[in-house]
């Protein structure tokens, strides 16, 4: 089988426009959630998001371009932009066509189903602009990326809510090992923090109204962020061909449904992805060190998640260093395992576990070590990420330090 590695990282998040933002805010535990500015949150109980600060698109893009980008896909070409440029990949003849995109998202355009569906049920408008389809389709981010980027390769969207760029990623890496490319540009892009689509998670009764402390005995729900994260993945061949900078390789990938209910999260399920990862990585538990967690800081899901961990890690998960780290960057649900991807990455490079921010009480529910609220120093060779979605659609992904053997 093919050894995949990673060799580019580009995001925009709460957190800053660039991946360099995003890691050094990340490990600093300095947050990115706060009220929420992109509309007036009078009559809302939920007043706080993760929102992309700072950000003028016109920074960015040309004007005219912009009447066929909603904000998800601008975000989901700019952290492609930043992940190919960080991989120093050259995208021309040839080696275009050997180059994938698989991009996730949950929902796609909600900014403009949001303003469309406002200009018709509102303001009475008959007629809406006819890019406004084009705008919102949830495989927008994958079409621009490959169009920006001049790429001709296999491209398309995945969407699995919390996992779809979990998805994304491992379609792109299961592409290169079977041979079909050489390089895939995947990840994940969302922008949901509008009126309608914040009264509608309202309606769920899952989100907080003062902040995300997952884990934590006094969590109150989980909160919306935006952003993209995207990775280049490489077959280990065609990087040492090209003498890219390696940054880890991805080891395993699982997946797995619950099978069991829309809202409610199954431990079972969470369990066999943690497994196939593992068995796909041929890893023992043992050989793990570190875990970046689903923890969306909501009742159902930590102690389903840490029951999961004790199920499939035995006597190893009390030596685990297990957070959270929406508890900084918010759950950027289509998104949120490409983001998270990076920090796991970024956490073997740096030899720090990140931070759970905002930890106050342990819930006796959650009785893993979390690293609450300041990153730690601990030498790591292997880390997973877990992403556990609505409608038990889960993804994990191991990832561990690159070598020559």
């Amino acid at each position: 089988m093919k050894r995949v590695v990673v060799t580019g990282m580009g995001c925009i998040s709460s957190l800053g426009h660039t991946c360099d933002d995003f890691t050094r805010k990340l490990m600093q535990g300095e947050s990115g959630i706060g009220p929420i500015t992109l509309f007036d949150t009078d009559g809302f109980r939920v007043r706080i998001a993760a929102e992309v600060k700072a950000y003028d698109e016109l920074d960015f893009f040309p004007e005219k371009q912009l009447t066929k980008l909603d904000r998800y896909t601008q975000f989901a070409v700019l952290a492609s932009r930043e992940a190919v440029t960080d991989a120093g990949l050259n995208i021309t003849g040839p080696e275009a066509e050997r180059i994938a995109v698989v991009h996730g998202t949950g929902i796609g355009g909600q900014s403009t189903q949001d303003i469309n569906y406002h200009r018709i049920y509102s303001q009475g408008i008959k007629r809406l602009h006819p890019f406004t389809v084009p705008k919102l389709i949830p495989s927008a981010g994958a079409s621009w990326i490959s169009m920006d980027l001049g790429i001709t390769g296999p491209a398309f969207a995945t969407t699995s809510a919390c996992s779809s760029a979990g998805h994304a990623i491992g379609m792109g890496v299961l592409m290169l090992r079977a041979g079909i490319a050489d390089v895939a540009v995947t990840g994940g892009s969302e922008a949901l923090i509008t009126f309608g689509t914040i009264k509608a998670w309202e309606g769920l009764r899952v989100m907080s109204n003062d902040t995300c402390r997952p884990f934590s005995k006094n969590r109150s729900g989980m909160v919306i962020g935006e952003g993209a994260g995207t990775l280049i993945f490489e077959t280990l061949e065609h990087a040492k061909a090209r003498k890219a900078k390696i940054y880890a390789e991805l080891a395993g990938f699982g997946m797995s449904s619950d099978a069991h209910d829309m809202l409610q999260p199954l431990d079972k399920g969470a369990a066999r992805a943690m497994r196939a990862a593992l068995d796909d990585a041929g890893m023992t538990p043992e050989d793990i060190d570190y875990i970046n967690a689903h923890g969306t800081g909501t009742p159902q899901n930590d102690p389903t998640e840490t029951r999961a961990i004790h199920d499939v890690f035995g006597s190893h998960a009390d030596n685990l260093a297990v957070s959270s780290t929406k508890s900084i960057h918010g759950h950027t649900l289509g998104a949120a395992s490409a983001l998270e991807a990076i920090a796991t990455i970024h956490a073997l490079q740096e030899q720090h576990a990140p931070p759970t921010a905002n930890f106050l009480e342990p819930d006796p529910q959650c009785d893993l070590d979390y690293v609450p609220n300041k990153a730690r120093p601990m030498s790591m060779s292997a880390a997973m990420s877990n992403s556990f979605a609505f409608g038990g659609l889960n993804t994990v992904l191991v990832f561990k330090t690159y070598n020559e053997s």
